[in-house]
């Protein structure tokens, strides 16, 4: 780019350690332009022109954390920040946009009816197709279902559902990571890839249309699948359901992780951890996945502009 890449951070929860792990990220060396956008009282020492208000937190951090109150209070103040965000980013003013950790209860009690920030991301920027993608290292694991009960997963992964997920995958890799050929696999729902037919049929009934649709590889056992990823076979992995993709990252790069979300018109990413409120405010946060939520917003917003340059040549 030939301005550095600037980035809208939001403080999540702010009972949570969100406000913590941005501060501990926000060290010298980040070459970003960086706008906060938080509660008054988290965000007070930040010079006037690099934050943004989204009004008052009462409370203190960590404690009370059950009380329904403060999680309406504190849904607000996360829910407003979100909205700043992705405002200021469908705008043009700003690249990229970073976010802390929210809780879902108190982004329902203040009145925001999604089941998680990709969901309500991909709203707020016009109803656009988007994935969550996991990210450490060589390893990327993109979820076909996210927040929803184990017993619902298998009605919800419909071919469409995995050949979407996957055009999002790939567009992302190729603009975003620039990845000229990007190579994708399907991890299988059921053990042993269903043991043609042994253990359930949606490897053959729902997965193999979609994978032969998207020309990827799969579907592949989820206890090889992610294995074969860290050694270079493959630039992605679509996951049929969240813990399944979840555990992959968390056991190869626990606290290093980087939460994406593909098919925005703008680059948003976060870390891979929670509000973790039994830690707030007790100086035991680890501030390591921010700072990478961080350093790779600027490096995807920096990629994103080269081929949006070259792709108008």
């Amino acid at each position: 780019m030939s301005r550095r890449p600037r980035l809208a951070v939001t403080l999540g929860d702010p009972r949570g350690i969100g406000p913590e792990v941005a501060a501990g990220a926000l060290t010298p060396g980040l070459d970003a332009h960086l706008t906060i956008i938080g509660a008054d009282e988290q965000i007070a020492a930040i010079p006037a022109d690099l934050r943004i208000s989204v009004g008052s937190w009462k409370g203190g951090s960590g404690q009370g954390a059950g009380d329904r109150s403060r999680a309406l209070r504190a849904g607000q103040i996360a829910g407003h920040s979100l909205q700043r965000a992705v405002r200021l980013a469908m705008e043009g003013d700003v690249d990229a946009i970073v976010t802390g950790p929210v809780e879902k209860h108190a982004l329902h009690a203040a009145g925001f009816p999604f089941p998680g920030q990709t969901e309500w991301l991909g709203t707020l920027a016009g109803g656009v197709d988007v994935a969550m993608m996991l990210a450490a290292g060589t390893l990327r694991v993109v979820l076909v279902t996210t927040h929803a009960a184990l017993r619902d997963v298998p009605a919800l992964l419909t071919t469409d559902r995995i050949v979407r997920a996957g055009r999002v995958t790939r567009t992302a890799l190729i603009e975003w990571f620039g990845i000229a050929e990007p190579r994708l696999a399907l991890c299988a729902l059921n053990p042993h890839a269903g043991e043609q037919g042994l253990f359930g049929d949606e490897e053959a009934r729902v997965m193999a249309p979609a994978v032969e649709t998207l020309g990827i590889a799969g579907p592949l056992p989820a206890d090889t699948v992610f294995v074969r990823a860290m050694k270079g076979e493959f630039d992605a992995v679509l996951a049929p359901y969240h813990d399944v993709g979840m555990t992959a990252i968390k056991v190869a790069a626990f606290g290093r992780g980087v939460n994406i979300t593909l098919g925005l018109p703008f680059v948003r990413t976060s870390p891979d951890h929670g509000t973790a409120f039994d830690i707030a405010g007790k100086g035991m946060a680890d501030a390591a996945s921010m700072r990478q939520a961080l350093e790779l917003a600027v490096t995807l917003a920096e990629q994103r502009q080269r081929s949006t340059v070259s792709g108008e040549r």
